[in-house]
């Protein structure tokens, strides 16, 4: 495989490690309820979890940069690269993991 592939593939991997992480720590931290049932009229969004979540897939996509740069920068034409290959699906799999499991988690709304 060529190293962007490998990039683009690794990045993928990673939004997805992001969003387990993302809601571990809404879990733990207690912003996500868990099974709770919720009355549709009272719930509000919690931006600040959605806030944190946010920064913590900035933050790993940064830490990959980094580390991506270390052991592919030899292996490309152009460095810059190395930042943007993958970027779309890492937040795309992040964000849409990231929904599916705090819906689950969270569960259905009671009625």
């Amino acid at each position: 495989m060529k190293p962007l592939v490998k990039i683009y593939w690794l990045r993928m991997g990673l939004g997805v490690i992001a969003a387990l992480i993302c809601v571990g720590y809404g879990v733990a931290a207690g912003r996500i309820p868990s099974q709770v049932p919720i009355d549709p009229s009272q719930f509000e969004a919690d931006w600040g979890l959605f806030f944190n979540s946010l920064s913590i897939a900035l933050l790993t996509y940064l830490v990959s940069y980094y580390g991506i740069k270390a052991k592919f920068l030899h292996q490309v034409e152009k460095p810059q690269k190395l930042l943007t290959t993958g970027i779309g699906i890492y937040f795309i799999c992040w964000i849409v993991l990231w929904v599916i499991l705090y819906t689950i988690i969270a569960g259905p709304p009671s009625i």
